[in-house]
């Protein structure tokens, strides 16, 4: 049987030429920064993210976090979106790591613009509140959807002319930039600092970027001791990164046109609904109609065709995200799995 795996982008694995770069992969100690395949893809990514250094960490999540704990104090605030995955899907670890409040703005489709974020800047003259010490956006988003560059542009002005540093979860950074036909360094150009996933939809095993000026990431690299994040010989995970910089990032778009075309597909189906203007870059987020059982039983049952999803949320919503090991050929077998289900 067939295995078609769309519960996320982070399931694929690495491709031929990364397992063989991977035993290949020339290693020392990246703790005593003699590993130098880690040491070439900090620096390539460096250079490509448009930063002064780059510092290869464990997870996004830690690349998130190595910032927050860079850039605040205990006490201060950092203005989030509501549903951004620093605020939601990190364990609420500002708080935890770094002491630092969580102020979550509310955006419509969750697309944050500088009247939002200058609002919630606090007031440095009152004794009352705390401190603004940092802005953290996101790109692309976890709903589907891009920000044009124009808003993080002019987010970036507001945040200069406060003396706020930014900070950009970029999970799916280079699917953003694919998405809006950009180079990554025009969206690296509104931040301070990036961090960028290696493994959701690059194909690397494990793996992300923190990126930022010298300084920074030497403050980084601090904390990512502190957390555990030294990990020896990491030449072998950085092999696949390097792979996955240099030529994965050059064929997202095929994922996104995949993402389209499941997209249209499942709007074919009664009782399917996919809001085609979130489809922005690898995921479909399907609207199902249907009854309450079959809601619950359709990620097992579309399972025993070799097809693999994830629960709905609370509205009945389903997320499909392709890949490149995700074919066209998959992508009809998948709609038509779900339509004789619900038909």
């Amino acid at each position: 049987m067939r295995r078609i795996d769309l519960r996320s982008d982070t399931v694929t694995h690495p491709t031929p030429e990364m397992r063989e770069a991977m035993a290949k992969a020339e290693v020392g100690d990246d703790v005593l920064r003699d590993d130098p395949t880690t040491n070439r893809l900090e620096s390539m990514a460096a250079e490509i993210l448009g930063k002064e250094a780059a510092l290869f960490v464990s997870s996004g999540t830690m690349g998130n976090q190595l910032a927050i704990m860079t850039c605040t104090q205990r006490g201060d605030e950092i203005i989030v979106s509501a549903d951004s995955h620093i605020a939601m899907y990190e364990v609420g670890g500002a708080a935890v790591l770094s002491g630092v409040n969580m102020r979550g703005v509310t955006f419509e489709n969750s697309i944050f613009h500088a009247e939002g974020i200058e609002a919630n800047i606090r007031e440095e003259e009152d004794i009352h509140q705390p401190h603004t010490a940092l802005i953290c956006l996101e790109n692309a988003l976890g709903n589907g959807r891009v920000v044009p560059l124009k808003n993080m542009q002019e987010i970036y002005r507001v945040a200069q002319s406060y003396g706020i540093p930014v900070h950009v979860d970029g999970a799916r950074l280079f699917n953003a930039a694919a998405a809006l036909d950009v180079d990554v360094k025009e969206l690296t150009a509104c931040c301070d600092s990036v961090s960028c996933c290696l493994s959701k939809g690059l194909g690397a095993p494990a793996g992300s970027i923190l990126a930022g000026s010298k300084g920074f990431i030497e403050c980084a690299r601090k904390y990512r001791k502190m957390l555990g994040g030294g990990m020896r010989q990491t030449g072998i995970l950085a092999a696949a990164g390097i792979l996955a910089l240099t030529r994965m990032t050059n064929r997202l778009k095929e994922d996104h046109e995949n993402a389209r075309y499941l997209a249209e597909l499942l709007n074919n189906i009664p009782g399917v609904f996919v809001d085609m203007e979130a489809v922005c870059i690898d995921m479909v987020f399907a609207k199902v109609s249907t009854d309450e059982e079959t809601i619950m039983q359709l990620p097992e049952m579309l399972a025993k065709d070799g097809i693999l999803i994830l629960d709905a949320d609370r509205e009945n919503v389903f997320r499909f995200v392709v890949s490149y090991e995700v074919t066209r050929r998959d992508i009809e077998y998948t709609a038509e799995k779900l339509a004789a289900i619900l038909m």
